[in-house]
């Protein structure tokens, strides 16, 4: 796909009714911004990380699925985030280990 291919279809998602998927585009980037400044007050004065990203995209995706909670693609989303921040933020501690609970599940 070349330069204007990419920019056409960039134009026909921004412009198609995207408040209708996802609600108003001023409300919904406000509502993450409020997220974003939680986690920033809550992370304190450790530097951004690889887990922080994943945990912003969340919140980009808790403030979607709050909007149009029938739009599964948020809430996969939402789940792949957080399995890749939990992987990422564990991978180079040790002692982490992974336990395995009496129903089989991983955590």
């Amino acid at each position: 796909m070349n330069c204007a291919g990419i920019l056409s279809a960039a134009r026909d998602c921004v412009l198609r009714d995207r408040a209708a998927t996802h609600g108003r585009a001023e409300n919904g980037f406000a509502a993450i911004a409020q997220i974003w400044d939680a986690l920033d007050r809550a992370r304190g004065d450790r530097p951004r990380d690889a887990a922080d990203v994943a945990l912003y995209l969340a919140g980009l995706k808790l403030v979607r699925a709050a909007t149009n909670p029938a739009h599964t693609d948020n809430w996969i989303d939402l789940a792949g985030y957080a399995a890749c921040g939990g992987e990422i933020a564990t991978q180079d501690w040790p002692g982490v280990e992974e336990t395995i609970w009496p129903e089989g599940r991983v955590a």
